[in-house]
């Protein structure tokens, strides 16, 4: 795929379900990113909204869903001018808990788009340490 790709990974004292919870149910991805209204299904259009301003902040659509082990969306947001792309989750249970593995692949490329791809790597930095911090992802 062309563009930039971001890839992260941690690992969290919680059971694959547990996580599995965190990426896709709204009271949930409210705690850690910004919450969708509905539950994020295979088939589904995508919209998350932001906690406070409740303006719709990302939207795409669902294009797999293996519960527990694989989520797979399209992502786009507003500075993205139009341009789409793919987010994977990769769900492995290991000794103690859930190792999480995300990849933000085809980010618009060039020098023009690389405060993009700066800006998304460090709110998923952010954003996955506000999810590894909340105890009830220990759950």
């Amino acid at each position: 795929m062309n563009g930039n790709t971001i890839n992260k990974s941690i690992y969290l004292k919680a059971t694959p379900d547990v996580v599995w919870d965190y990426l896709t149910q709204p009271e949930k991805l409210a705690i850690w990113f910004h919450a969708p209204k509905t539950p994020i299904v295979a088939g589904e259009p995508l919209e998350m909204f932001g906690a406070t301003s409740g303006d719709k902040m990302i939207w795409g659509d669902v294009v797999t869903a293996r519960k527990p082990e694989y989520l797979e969306y399209t992502f786009t947001i507003a500075p993205m001018g139009g341009a789409t792309s793919t987010v994977k989750w990769t769900l492995t249970a290991v000794d103690g808990g859930t190792h999480l593995a995300l990849e933000h692949s085809g980010l618009p490329a060039g020098a023009d788009a690389f405060g993009l791809t700066l800006a998304l790597d460090k709110g998923w930095d952010n954003h996955l340490a506000s999810m590894r911090d909340d105890a009830h992802v220990e759950g």
